[in-house]
């Protein structure tokens, strides 16, 4: 017998388990997809085998974090011929009772998807504070008998194959002598081992790229049924674990929820009755109806405060086409973003949803659902198109804004490798060029379009072409004049193309940067951004009221004259004006009027106040409050 037998058997063995468990998993993904095919849409055109791809692949995922802890003391102990009967025995059992606990909830899996439309998440442990309730519900339901048979059948046939596995194994390892000690056999049977147990951490890890794999690259379609199907059910129960334990997730209590939704809707001149499953629900009815429906771009620039910006108040000319804009446009010069983060920016203009401190509100226990401008356009017939520079499932973008309304996801994945610049992926010049390559194929179709693109390049490590040059000596400087040249290179081509006139812009960035000094609690240009509006039937002004990003929405509706229900926090910006403004920063909630700012940290229960000595600070602090508490209810208790 050659070398290292008993090595390469017991190699075999463990590959032979992983692939069971592999097997085992896919046919409860199986069974899901036959019990709830139902589910999937008629006309969502979307093969089902993706699903089973990428359940693979999130299987895989799952297996190696089961399979990770008994590969390397196998495999260490073996090196060194100290593998023995027992511990193998004792990995195999490891190993068995952890695909069981995973097959039971991919079984579960199934009834609690038919009930709640989501895969199964930590709210499950609700449930277990109540152990005769749920026992009862569990067994009393005759629709669940079927997936505990299936559990029962399954599991017990992976019991019987592992078995068998381990006992053919295991004789013929027994019947070896010991592998060889001598240096060579030993340093070959090392090298085995660290690649294995390597290649065991990257299955783990998922993927190469800049992050581990998320449940957003399960998402591929727009068939929410057929993206959460390639999801591994285990590791969504224990992402979403991980997710409840985020410091930023705990749930914020500023003051009580009823008074700060009175106070909520008083703010937004809400009447009637309120709607306890969704608080500040009201019908929206337009002044006039537009008579055509025009197409939409939203670029949302990466980190471009206000502060750049000579129209208002940089002395260095660095961004020539948004002053000419501020010139030409429904421009405003007191406009705030809600958060200081990408995913703030995106949940605000496009959902009217505020930022909530730190958290991340497009991830989540599942992907959250909004109300929104993309998902209010689809119902009126538009194609909606989102372009980012960098890779999809950041900061679960891929999944969210499939799950809210986008038909399409243009992301570093469709972009080829020779135009990724850094971890962001590419240039905000590419993005564009294949922006309007793609909104010009789209535009033949003669359907309504709405197109939004996140840009990046104003965000480190900077990344300026060669073939760019700037006028400014400061770094700073020269990437935000490299980051404006590309929006008005995009118009200057976007003008020069059928659908540009029946085409309304909205310019705007997704938060601001510290520029200049640090001179307060909270420097003012980490919130004061532009807000750039102009296309048919819009009235070039420059707007000194107060607004933020929650009022795009309904400020572009209202331009639209589409009817329909507002779940959000914004106004429509051409029929009211605001007194106060609210939004965060991390830990910073900030109330704020046209002469003051009132700021809290909630951890520390500190308070600043910046401005003009009369003003009413608790009627400041009263309002941020109120929102911010009001989100969270929403959050916390509506959120479908």
């Amino acid at each position: 017998m050659k070398e290292s037998s008993r090595f390469r058997l017991l190699t075999g063995f463990l590959l032979c388990v992983h692939l069971l468990g592999l097997v085992m998993l896919s046919l409860f993904r199986l069974a899901e997809y036959l019990s709830l095919q139902g589910h999937i849409s008629v006309s969502t055109g979307a093969s089902p085998a993706q699903a089973f791809l990428r359940g693979v692949w999130f299987d895989n995922v799952v297996g190696c974090y089961i399979l990770v802890a008994p590969l390397v003391v196998c495999l260490i102990t073996a090196t060194f011929t100290y593998g023995s009967h027992v511990i193998r025995k004792y990995a195999t059992i490891f190993i068995a009772v952890l695909y069981i606990l995973a097959f039971a909830v991919s079984a579960a899996n199934i009834p609690y998807y038919a009930y709640f439309a989501k895969n199964i998440n930590s709210s499950i442990f609700n449930w277990f504070g109540y152990v005769g309730t749920t026992a009862g519900m569990i067994v009393g339901e005759t629709s669940y008998w079927l997936y505990i048979c299936l559990f029962l059948f399954l599991a017990v046939g992976y019991i019987v194959l592992i078995r068998q596995l381990y006992h053919y194994y295991d004789k013929k390892i027994e019947k070896l002598t010991s592998d060889s000690l001598s240096a060579k056999p030993l340093m070959v049977r090392a090298i085995v081992s660290l690649l294995l147990i390597g290649l065991c951490v990257f299955g783990i890890r998922g993927r190469v790229g800049y992050n581990p794999i998320k449940v957003s690259e399960a998402y591929y379609c727009n068939d929410p049924f057929l993206n959460q199907l390639g999801i591994a059910p285990a590791f969504n129960l224990l992402t979403s674990c991980l997710d409840d334990l985020r410091p930023e997730n705990q749930e914020l209590h500023l003051m009580p929820y009823q008074k700060a939704i009175a106070n909520a809707r008083h703010s937004l001149d809400i009447t009637g009755d309120c709607d306890s499953a969704h608080v500040l629900r009201r019908h929206i009815s337009p002044d006039t109806v537009s008579p055509s429906r025009p197409n939409i771009i939203i670029i949302l620039m990466e980190s471009m405060s206000g502060a750049f910006l000579q129209t208002l108040g940089q002395k260095e000319r660095v961004t020539p086409t948004l002053d000419s804009l501020y010139q030409v446009s429904w421009a405003f010069t007191n406009f705030y973003s809600a958060g200081i983060h990408t995913n703030h920016g995106i949940t605000a203009t496009l959902y009217s949803f505020p930022a909530l401190m730190k958290r991340n509100l497009m991830k989540g226990t599942v992907t959250p659902r909004r109300q929104g401008l993309p998902t209010i356009l689809k119902e009126q017939g538009y194609h909606n198109m989102f372009f980012m520079t960098h890779e999809a499932q950041y900061d679960n973008m891929n999944a969210f804004l499939h799950t809210n309304g986008y038909d399409n996801i243009y992301a570093q994945e469709d972009y080829p490798v020779s135009e990724r610049v850094n971890a962001f992926g590419v240039s905000d010049h590419f993005l564009f060029e294949y922006g309007l390559k793609t909104i010009n194929e789209k535009a033949k179709e003669g359907k309504p379009w709405m197109a939004t693109l996140l840009t990046i390049s104003n965000h480190p490590p900077y990344v300026i072409p060669d073939w760019f040059k700037p006028h400014s000596t400061n770094e700073e400087f020269q990437i935000v004049e490299y980051a404006d040249w590309c929006i008005g290179d995009f118009l200057r081509k976007a003008h020069q193309q059928s659908w540009y006139k029946n085409t309304l812009f909205v310019i705007l960035a997704d938060h601001g940067k510290i520029v200049g000094d640090i001179n307060s609690e909270l420097p003012e240009s980490y919130n004061h951004v532009p807000l750039i509006i102009f296309g048919p039937n819009v009235n070039a002004r420059q707007d000194t009221q107060l607004a933020t990003q929650v009022d795009v929405m309904p400020t572009i509706l209202g331009l639209l004259g589409v009817s329909y229900d507002f779940d959000g926090f914004g106004i429509n910006l051409s029929q009211k004006q605001r007194d106060m403004v609210f939004y965060t920063a991390d830990d910073q909630i900030i109330g704020r009027d046209s002469h003051a700012r009132y700021i809290y940290i909630p951890t520390t229960k500190q308070e600043f106040r910046e401005g003009t000595p009369k003003v009413d600070f608790n009627l400041l602090k009263q309002y941020a409050f109120s929102m911010i508490q009001t989100a969270e209810f929403m959050q916390q208790h509506t959120l479908p």
